[in-house]
């Protein structure tokens, strides 16, 4: 039998994960997905990811595929892979794409979201979703400076210790900082990311948010290329990987566009 090529939107909440890659000795989103998956498949299978996010980081708009023999409907993948997954992950839609489809090199773009809890009070409900900063941040101030890392750069300063990739170069497409009452959303479309580059992009802001830093020193970072003259990476609590872009031709369902536990969203 001739084996049918399957893409899903996933959502997450990666608190209780160590990342998406299958590990020998932790908990992963990937593991638990393929066991799911090949219950209902009654073959062993695996999946690829458009992004492969790291321990505690959520997603809304992750994309996977994977290879069947199987004859089941898109609306039996569905609901027999929720019916398996832990209530941690759960599948958003199923579709049939064609053969050289690959959730990863398929994509033109992502879209991470970063949220920030910005009060004295914490928060139980979001004390996984959301750094929580006590001091005030100017949102405004934030925006500014991230207008400087927009378009083609080499992001060395952004960059982590263990990023394995050969080039620094990437193309922010779109940065925004905008503040929701209480919450204050980064989110930043590139055709790549960095290891741990948003992470280190939202600590940086940060700083100028706080009024360590003046709105300038976001692009003498950027034009320095020195990561260790950068601010502490923010912690992955925040970090949701939003959407992956792809051609108009494959027309999966966009992911929500806002997280929805904060009533400040509700009216977007």
């Amino acid at each position: 039998m001739i084996a049918q090529r399957i893409a899903a939107g996933i959502e997450y909440d990666g608190s209780g994960f160590f990342g998406w890659q299958v590990q020998s000795h932790a908990r992963s989103i990937q593991s638990t997905l393929n066991a799911a998956i090949s219950t209902v498949a009654d073959e062993v299978l695996t999946t690829a990811a458009a992004g492969r996010t790291d321990t505690g980081v959520h997603a809304c708009g992750q994309v996977v595929h994977f290879d069947s023999v199987a004859e089941r409907s898109e609306y039996a993948w569905l609901r027999g892979i929720n019916s398996n997954l832990p209530a941690d992950i759960a599948v958003q839609w199923v579709r049939a794409v064609p053969g050289d489809f690959h959730a990863r090199y398929s994509a033109l773009a992502r879209t991470y979201r970063y949220v920030i809890l910005n009060r004295p009070v914490r928060s139980a409900l979001d004390r996984h979703r959301a750094w929580q900063l006590r001091a005030p941040l100017d949102a405004v101030l934030m925006q500014l400076a991230a207008r400087q890392l927009l378009g083609e750069h080499d992001f060395s300063s952004f960059r982590a210790a263990g990023c394995q990739s050969r080039s620094a170069v990437r193309r922010i497409e779109a940065l925004e900082v905008v503040r929701h009452g209480d919450y204050v959303v980064i989110e930043v479309r590139a055709n790549g990311f960095l290891y741990h580059m948003v992470r280190n992009i939202v600590g940086s802001l940060v700083r100028v948010g706080s009024g360590e830093a003046g709105a300038g020193w976001i692009g003498e970072l950027l034009a320095i290329k020195d990561r260790r003259l950068a601010a502490p990476t923010a912690p992955s609590t925040g970090l949701f990987l939003a959407a992956v872009h792809y051609p108009d031709e494959f027309a999966f369902p966009p992911p929500p566009p806002r997280p929805v536990w904060s009533a400040e969203w509700r009216d977007r």
